[in-house]
């Protein structure tokens, strides 16, 4: 038998991440005179290489990555090109993961870890965990119960958890699941009145609180969405509807209420007149719940957000698929915590992977990190199981990074251990 040559195996690997639809529109971050240049982390460098190595239950993956590559298999062209695109160039979505390379956590050393506490207090509410649930819309796109099965497994793991506007589940039916309250994500539409409503929806669902999305101004342009749409020869309006501009589908049932007449005259788009105004109108009709801007990218946008009594201030953009001006949050962090210098909590998504990116955002001053992709490759993979694993390796890998900063809490991690 020939002996493998590992350099062989090297380059066929290789081929295999540029000829993969995971990385459409992206393959020039990778590709540098023949051999692999990483620049970012997502998709994962240690894919197999082919479908016969992915792994077979949930508790066989490693890392959130070996659940993304089943997931690719399972979910369908079209959908994942939802999934995984970024905007435009997708820098932004690049930037996300790169930017965690630029802070590197300093450890202390000679102190006793061997109890390391991860929980965390938002609102006065203690979380077993920082990391959150974020909204992501279509969940049905990519399992069968979709944001039914991100509720079980949130409410299972005791982690918070943000829906969408635009689930493929209502936010009664998904609160039912989890079996305590969630918070509703809200695309406020270039309609105050259809806002309004959503945001009455949820107070009477029992929501605690409302995060008003404020990055989705315009139309974005996902290319690589589009390249993978081209594999798909399904009608996508089957599952997938405008949410506004027209009467909205019934598919998306947080829309229900909302009558033909109150979409009439709507411009199209998600909020593209959303000012400081509005967002405090809507806040002022529900004064027992906490409001939340999510999509802050510049300080002075934080300092505002405190400034006109909004309860915290999430730093997102969006994933990278709305805005390509390559900014990525960790940054972004960076800047906005010194700035609002602990007035509101600091809450941030967008890129994160592993428990130390989670650990670093922590000691630069972000109470709660969300993510979305990471859950939804465990649930386009293996459904509920598959998103409690990746809960389950995010918080195994944050108390070893904890630990190994030589902390026993998140309360002792700090921005003075954050080099650049």
């Amino acid at each position: 038998m020939q002996p493998v040559d590992p350099r062989a195996s090297r380059r066929n690997f290789i081929k295999y991440l540029l000829a993969s639809p995971l990385l459409a529109g992206a393959a020039e971050a990778y590709a540098q005179e023949g051999e692999l240049s990483l620049k970012w982390e997502d998709p994962m460098m240690w894919a197999p290489q082919d479908a016969g190595q992915l792994v077979a239950t949930p508790q066989a993956a490693q890392n959130v990555f070996d659940l993304e590559v089943v997931a690719h298999k399972n979910v369908p062209p079209a959908h994942w090109g939802y999934l995984t695109t970024g905007a435009e160039g997708e820098h932004t979505l690049r930037a996300n993961r790169a930017d965690f390379q630029r802070f590197a956590l300093r450890p202390y050393r000679m102190r006793d870890v061997l109890k390391v506490d991860t929980s965390t207090t938002l609102f006065g509410e203690k979380l077993d965990s920082p990391i959150f649930i974020c909204p992501t819309s279509s969940n049905g796109a990519f399992f069968k119960d979709g944001e039914l099965s991100v509720s079980r497994a949130a409410g299972k793991m005791n982690h918070l958890q943000m829906l969408s506007t635009v689930a493929t589940y209502g936010i009664e039916e998904c609160m039912k699941e989890r079996g305590s309250p969630i918070w509703f994500q809200l695309y406020a539409s270039n309609s105050y009145d259809i806002a309004k409503s959503l945001v009455q929806r949820a107070a009477d669902a029992g929501c605690p609180g409302v995060v008003i999305t404020v990055d989705v101004i315009s139309s974005r342009k996902n290319e690589t969405q589009a390249r993978l749409r081209k594999l798909d020869k399904r009608n996508c309006l089957e599952c997938h509807a405008t949410m506004n501009g027209g009467t909205p589908s019934n598919k998306k049932p947080n829309y229900s209420k909302i009558t033909p007449e109150m979409w009439k005259d709507v411009p199209p788009g998600t909020g593209a007149n959303m000012t400081w105004e509005i967002a405090k109108r809507l806040r002022d009709t529900q004064p027992k719940m906490k409001f939340i801007i999510k999509g802050i990218l510049d300080p002075q946008d934080a300092v505002d957000c405190a400034k006109h009594g909004f309860d915290a201030v999430m730093i997102s953009n969006h994933g990278g698929r709305d805005d390509d001006g390559g900014w990525s949050t960790i940054r972004a962090l960076s800047e906005i915590a010194p700035a609002v210098n602990k007035k509101i909590p600091i809450l941030i998504d967008s890129g994160f992977r592993r428990g130390i990116d989670v650990a670093k955002a922590v000691a630069m001053g972000a109470t709660a990190v969300g993510i979305g992709r990471p859950y939804l490759w465990g649930l386009g993979s293996f459904g509920q199981p598959g998103v409690e694993r990746v809960l389950e390796i995010l918080n195994t890998e944050l108390r070893t990074a904890v630990g190994q900063a030589g902390c026993t809490s998140l309360k002792d991690l700090n921005p003075k251990m954050i080099r650049t």
